[in-house]
Formats: C-alpha cells, sequence, structure tokens
C-alpha cells in the first residue's frame, strides 16, 4: 500500500463533524462513568471541607466557585452525599445555614448522571410556602446551574397564567407555590409529571401544615410513587402521618443541631419586653426613632395592621425609609419591596409571617415582633431573617401581660434562650394624641385603624393555644383609643359568643332564672313572648353603618354636641330610604287590605284571625299577613319570592300574542299529521336541505370575498407601480431624444402621457442591449448619410462629422 501523502504546507486535517462528535460522546460517557463510581465509592461520615471533594460535575463546580460559593456547611456536608446517592431526606438546621444549596446540589447533579433533557419532561419540583422563598431559591438556582443545559422555570401566584402554560411543558426544574402549580396539573393539558424524579419541599413542616394540606395532597396525588423526596425546614416535622403522605421510603433523618444547646444561632441576642397593649406603637415608635442608621424588620399578625402603621408612621415621619409586605399586594409590588429593602443601608419593613420563611435579607439588625407569634416555631423562624451565615443580630419581642407566662414556657421548651429588658422611661414617646388628629382629618386613616383593630383582635381570636392568646382579658377601648380611634368598634365574633351560650342553655334552667313574680301564666307567657327578639328582628333593625357602627356615638360635631346615631353622614333615623338604598315595596292599601290592625292595639300584643290582613299581589296567590313577620316579609322582595313561585319567559309572535319559549303541540294536532317516524324523517330532510343550500350560500360569499379581496390588492398593486414609474427615470427611443436634446430632460407632462416602465435587467442582458443599441445607432447614421442632414444643432453637426469619418 503506498504511504499516505503528508498535507501540504505542514498542516494537520482536521477531524470530521461525525469524529469529532463521537469523540465528545465517548468522552462524556466516560466522565459520567467515572462521576458515578465516585458517588458509589462517596462515604457520607467523611468530613469534607469544600465543594470540590464532592464527587459532582464539572458544571456544577463551575456555577459555584463562580457564585462563590466553596466552603460547606454542616447541613450541606451531611444532606448532599446521602442525597446524591438518591435517598429520601428529612433536614432540619438552624435559620441561615444554607439549606437551599442542601438540596439544589443533589437536583442538578442527579438529572446531570441521568442525562436529563428537554424531551424527558419535568425532572425536578420545588415547592414553595411562599411567593418571595420560590424565586430567591430560583434565583440561586440559576447561579449555581448557569453551566448546565437544563430548563428551569418559576410558577408563582401573580403571573399571566397562559405565559405559563406555553412554557411549562419544556422545562426540566420547576420552583412553585402549591397553589399555582395545582392549578397547572388540573388545568395544563401538555404538562406531564409522570417522569418525575425528584420532589422537594423547602420550609416543609409548613407545607405540610393545615393551611396547604389539600393543596399539597392533590398535588402528590399526581406525581409517580417511585421518586426521591427531600424535607427540609428549620423546625422539622416528624409526625408519622405527614411522612406517609408523602411516601417517603426508609428517609435519612439529617439534625445538625439537635444536641445544640439552643434552637437559634448563637451570634443572636434574644431579648423581649412586657408591654401593654395600648402602648405597643409609642414603644416602637420611640424604638424606631432611637435607632435610625439600623436595619430593621417589624412582623405583625396580619396585612390591614402593616397597612396602618405604615401609612401612619409615614405621615409622621420618623426620618427613615419605611416599606411594608403583605399577602395583599401584587407581585410586582412584593417583589420591589423585596429588592428594595435589601439593597438598603438603613430601613425598616413592616410585614406579615410572608416574610418569616427563608428569605435572605443581608445585614439585618433587629428583628422585632410587634404581634405575639402563634407559636415557638414561628419565632424562630421570624428571628431567622437576622443573625444569618454566623453574623450578628438582635430580636426583641414584644408581650402583653396575659401573654408573657405561657409563651416563655413555650420558648423554654423549644430551646430558645430569650431575656428580659425594661424600657427606658425617659426615651419613651407618645404619638397617641398626633394619630387621633390624624384619623380625625383623613377618614382612610380611619378607617384603616378600624379594619386594623378588627383584624388583630380576630387574629388573637383565632388561635389555637387559648393558654397563650386570651382575648378576654385584652384592654380593647384603651387599644382602640391608642389607634386614634373615637371608639372601639363592633366585634360580631365577640359579642355572638355570649348570646350563643345563653342560646344553648337549656329552657328549664332559662325559665327558673327568669322572673316569675307576675300573676298569671298566661300575662308571663305573654310578657315572655313580647321579649324574644328573632334573628329577622335583627336584620331589619340594622342600619347601613357597617360592623364599625358603634363608636359614631362618640362623634363630636363642630359646636361641641355630640352627633346622634341615626345623624352620622348626614342621615336621619328617618331617612332609611336615603340615596342609593332604594328597594321594592309592595304596599298594602286600603282597597288591598281586609280588616286592618286597630291602631290603638298595642304592637307586641299579638294578631287575632279577626284582624288579619289579606294582601292581593299579582302573580301570586293572596298574602295573608297574620304576624309580624309576614308584615316586614312586604317590604322583602328577596323574601316573597319564595311565595310566588318561578317565573317563565315569554315569546311574542307576529300578532302580539304571548307564547313560553318551549311550548307543546297539541297531541291530536300532531298525530292527524301522520306517523311520528315519517315526520322525523321528513324534519331531518328539510333540515339537509336548509343546510346544504345554507352552505351554498356560505360558499358564494366566500368566494365574493376572495373577489373583492384579489380585486383590492391589483388596484394597490397597480397604484405602487404608477408611483414607482412616476419617480423612476423614463427610457426613450433614441430619435424622440435626439429630436429633444435641446432639452436637459423631459417634460412632466410627456413622462405623464408617456410613461414607460424601467425593468431591471441582467449584466448580460445590458451587454447585449448596449451592442445593439449600437448597432442602431450606426445603422441610423449610415441611412442618414444618404441623405443630406439639415444641421440645426450642435448635435446635428456632431453627428454629420462622425458619419463623414467613417
Amino acid at each position: 500500500m503506498a504511504p499516505r501523502q503528508a498535507p501540504r504546507h505542514g498542516k494537520a486535517t482536521n477531524p470530521s463533524p461525525q469524529n469529532a462528535r463521537t469523540l465528545k460522546r465517548k468522552r462524556n460517557e466516560e466522565e459520567l462513568s467515572s462521576l458515578t463510581q465516585r458517588v458509589d465509592e462517596l462515604d457520607p461520615k467523611n468530613r469534607l471541607k469544600v465543594f470540590s471533594e464532592l464527587p459532582i460535575s464539572e458544571p456544577t463546580l463551575s456555577g459555584l466557585s463562580a457564585s462563590h460559593y466553596r466552603g460547606l456547611t454542616d447541613i450541606q456536608l451531611r444532606a448532599i452525599p446521602h442525597a446524591l446517592k438518591s435517598h429520601d431526606i428529612l433536614g432540619a438546621a438552624k435559620t441561615g445555614s444554607g439549606k437551599t444549596l442542601a438540596f439544589l446540589v443533589p437536583v442538578l447533579e442527579n438529572l446531570y448522571r441521568k442525562q436529563w433533557t428537554e424531551y424527558d419532561g419535568l425532572g425536578a419540583l420545588i415547592l414553595s410556602p411562599t411567593r418571595e422563598l420560590a424565586i430567591q431559591i430560583f434565583e440561586v438556582l440559576r447561579k449555581i446551574g448557569r453551566y448546565h443545559s437544563f430548563s428551569a422555570g418559576l410558577v408563582i401566584g401573580g403571573k399571566s397564567l397562559r405565559e405559563e402554560q406555553e412554557r411549562l411543558a419544556r422545562m426540566n426544574i420547576l420552583v412553585c407555590t402549591p397553589g399555582r402549580m395545582l392549578q397547572h396539573l388540573d388545568q395544563t393539558a401538555e404538562f406531564e409529571v409522570s417522569n418525575l424524579q425528584m420532589l422537594v419541599l423547602d420550609e416543609a413542616d409548613r407545607i405540610m401544615d393545615m393551611g396547604f394540606q389539600n393543596t399539597v395532597d392533590a398535588i402528590i396525588d399526581h406525581l409517580p410513587k417511585e421518586r426521591q423526596t427531600l424535607l427540609f425546614s428549620a423546625t422539622q416535622t416528624k409526625k408519622v402521618s405527614d411522612l406517609a403522605r408523602l411516601s417517603l421510603q426508609d428517609p435519612e433523618y439529617v439534625d445538625v443541631h439537635e444536641t445544640a444547646s439552643s434552637a437559634t444561632p448563637s451570634t443572636l441576642q434574644q431579648h423581649f419586653i412586657v408591654t401593654p397593649l395600648p402602648q405597643k406603637l409609642d414603644t416602637l415608635w420611640s424604638f424606631i426613632r432611637s435607632n435610625l442608621k439600623a436595619k430593621t424588620l417589624v412582623f405583625l399578625s396580619s396585612g390591614k395592621q402593616v397597612r396602618f402603621v405604615y401609612e401612619s408612621f409615614r405621615r409622621l415621619q420618623p426620618g427613615i425609609p419605611l416599606l411594608h409586605l403583605h399577602g395583599r399586594q401584587k407581585q410586582g409590588g412584593r417583589l420591589d419591596i423585596t429588592t428594595r429593602f435589601s439593597q438598603a443601608k438603613y430601613s425598616v419593613l413592616f410585614a406579615t409571617d410572608v416574610a418569616a420563611r427563608g428569605l435572605d435579607f443581608p445585614a439585618v439588625d433587629w428583628v422585632i415582633q410587634l404581634d405575639c407569634p402563634e407559636d415557638a416555631d414561628t419565632y424562630i423562624h421570624r428571628v431567622g431573617r437576622t443573625a444569618r451565615f454566623e453574623r450578628d443580630g438582635r430580636a426583641v419581642l414584644f408581650l402583653e401581660p396575659s401573654e408573657e407566662e405561657s409563651m416563655m414556657k413555650r420558648l423554654e421548651q423549644k430551646k430558645v434562650p430569650i431575656e428580659k429588658i425594661n424600657v427606658k422611661a425617659k426615651k419613651q414617646q407618645s404619638v397617641r394624641d398626633q394619630l387621633q388628629n390624624m384619623c380625625f382629618k383623613d377618614p382612610e386613616l380611619k378607617y384603616l385603624g378600624q379594619k386594623a383593630f378588627i383584624s388583630y383582635v380576630k387574629a388573637v381570636y383565632v388561635q389555637k393555644d387559648k393558654e397563650v392568646f386570651k382575648v378576654k382579658e385584652l384592654p380593647l377601648e384603651e387599644y382602640a383609643a391608642s389607634l386614634g380611634l373615637p371608639g372601639a368598634p363592633r366585634i360580631k365574633f365577640i359579642n355572638g359568643e355570649n348570646s350563643k351560650i345563653q342560646k344553648n342553655k337549656p329552657r328549664a334552667l332559662a325559665a327558673l332564672s327568669g322572673d316569675d313574680d307576675s300573676g298569671e301564666d298566661g300575662d308571663n307567657i305573654t310578657k315572655k313572648k313580647s321579649e324574644v327578639r328573632t334573628k329577622y328582628d335583627r336584620m331589619f333593625e340594622r342600619r347601613n353603618q357597617s360592623v364599625l357602627a358603634d363608636h359614631y356615638s362618640k362623634l363630636i360635631n363642630d359646636d361641641g354636641t355630640v352627633v346622634a346615631s341615626g345623624q352620622v353622614n348626614g342621615t336621619t333615623d328617618d331617612e332609611d330610604d336615603g340615596f342609593l338604598s332604594v328597594k321594592r315595596r309592595f304596599e298594602a292599601g286600603d282597597e288591598d287590605l281586609g280588616k286592618g290592625l286597630d291602631s290603638q292595639s298595642e304592637p307586641d300584643s299579638g294578631m287575632s284571625k279577626k284582624d288579619d290582613k289579606i294582601v292581593d299581589i299579582k302573580g301570586m296567590e293572596p298574602l295573608i299577613v297574620d304576624s309580624k313577620r309576614r308584615e316586614k316579609l312586604l317590604k322583602s322582595k328577596k323574601k316573597l319570592l319564595k311565595y310566588k313561585g318561578k317565573g317563565t319567559k315569554l315569546v311574542y309572535d307576529e300578532e302580539g300574542n304571548p307564547h313560553e319559549v318551549y311550548e307543546l303541540e297539541d297531541e291530536d294536532a300532531f298525530k292527524a299529521r301522520g306517523n311520528a317516524l315519517e315526520q322525523r324523517n321528513k324534519f331531518l330532510e328539510t333540515q339537509v336541505e336548509k343546510t346544504r343550500l345554507a352552505d351554498i350560500a356560505d360558499k358564494e360569499v366566500v368566494k365574493q370575498k376572495k373577489r373583492e379581496k384579489k380585486e383590492k390588492r391589483k388596484d394597490r398593486d397597480r397604484e405602487l407601480n404608477d408611483g414607482k414609474q412616476g419617480s423612476a427615470a423614463i427610457l426613450v427611443p433614441y430619435d424622440e431624444e435626439k429630436n429633444l436634446s435641446s432639452n436637459d430632460g423631459l417634460s412632466e407632462e410627456y413622462s405623464e402621457e408617456k410613461p414607460v416602465t424601467k425593468k431591471q435587467k441582467r449584466w448580460s442582458e445590458e451587454i447585449e442591449g448596449k451592442a445593439r443599441t449600437e448597432s442602431n445607432k450606426t445603422k441610423s447614421i449610415r441611412s442618414q448619410n444618404a441623405q443630406p442632414i439639415e444641421v440645426r444643432t450642435l448635435e446635428d453637426l456632431e453627428t454629420l462629422a462622425s458619419g463623414l469619418l467613417d
């Protein structure tokens, strides 16, 4: 065989693309096999210090290095090796200990080793209880997974559902909140989760709580049973029922701080102060004024409290930027607020428990809990927003005197070291008068204060731990005054408790406790009946003043007199039917009534049968008004509908006669026309013929539209060509050009009368055209030489000279 010739100029030949792909595939297979072998040989008990010592891929290492993650924390050291071996994990660690990387690194690595692509569908699902935490997890995933080829998506509420549906089928990793995830599982047809490999629950104890229980159960029903499940939280759930619901298989319980003396970071200083409920806002204002060069996070129990405190303190201008965050805000605003607070050096953020879990706000100096948390776990998550990653932090808990003893027991059971401190009386400032002045001048702020009051009392009332939260012992009148309100708004759910207790008492006991000093039994029964007030009585006596009506009695007029209860907002008791309060009523006139009531009779003395009213109402049977309830029934359209029955819709023919929409034909007339089957077939034939004719008509209309569209397109092209001809140069025959050579160009009139289209020619056509033009010129000159040329212009003279030279 002849030897292979060497390449010219000493250059090596490049391998073909197919060979390059083959080499790359072999190299990847070798890397994957060695990586899998390293994972199998990994011992979880080894004490590693950096990520590079773990058996993880080069893209993940590059992403961690580019994001400045090098050292391993305790939870990462103990959880990642088990997760890489595809074990189920229950991970618990203190707040700020790096739990996010503990599950994101295994997610990327497990999908990488399985060579996951977009055609394989969804590989990993990460659930988060709040939108802000989901956004934070997604941002970390983008940073450390930047060198991977996976597609990742963020699915939370507040965004366009249609846009998410279009992209969802192509995602390999999804970070989501439970509600929106369940919506996609139920409504998005192309979303397939049967090939899911990993399920991650961040803040697992909150997700498995009663608030998300039904949603999470529905999500798990859609997922395959054979999968890897990772649960992470600062306060991990160990309930067997929760673990059974998630189908965990021999989970590894990883609690790095189980033997620690404290459930919170050692760098966190924790204190509490006992302050009466009416003095909480004064103490908070004094604290903010004393710490203007600090970054403070203030937790309250409801969004309406957050908004009221933010709006009132913003008007008071404490000298530091104020922000507020709660679940009622739009998603764009919530994201903007978290970004601004993260980037701020000095600021105060008023927030609900939306910001209590997982969020990483850098350099938070103080965490203030103005309202008592619902349990010790919530306290741990709240104070975890400071003292993160071994930094210093301070936290203060405000407790009402009735909450102190029980709450301290709960915190002691959870290994929370907390000390009591006192407030310096000299630095205490009061804002009660200023709040009252602002609420008096601004009705909107007053309305916010009323809502904040009700939401706080409701938040205390619905708590499960009644040893800590005792709504009966709260000084509600004084608390309303501290908010700037003229009086405590009426609380329905508290006032209803007493009436419920009285209602559920045994009747015999109620009769014994009643007044038995009356004369005859019949008189006593009549008196008791007159004192009974039913729910219908209360309903018809209600004024249109909403739930906050009680405090109106304490308003003062400009002249110092007390505003009457019926004169609030410019109305009186006699003006029930004011603006936009008109109701349809059926008035019973004298001609419609039988014998009426005697005007001198007592209103509560009852009605006898001979005094009953009989009211004739059109469309229903005569209504016998034999009680006060029936008398009030005349004023309610909604109640009268029960007696009227269902209405019927009528249509009118050409002669104006009314008919029901669906009317049965006379049976005899129907049978007279023939057999039912024959009539059915005949009806079908007529309908088919109608359909055929309608189809022909529709096709003709479509053809006509097409013709019109074609004519319009031709007219538009013709106008476009005319416009181009007006602006393009015009070619003129040689003889005409010779006769008009004295002018520099053609006149406008000539160009309009004789338009000549200039077409683009190929280079070969142009050369042939030039040659043809020269030959024509030569022929014309020779023909002209045969006859004497009359010289009139300089061009004629040049033509004559060229002919003579030829």
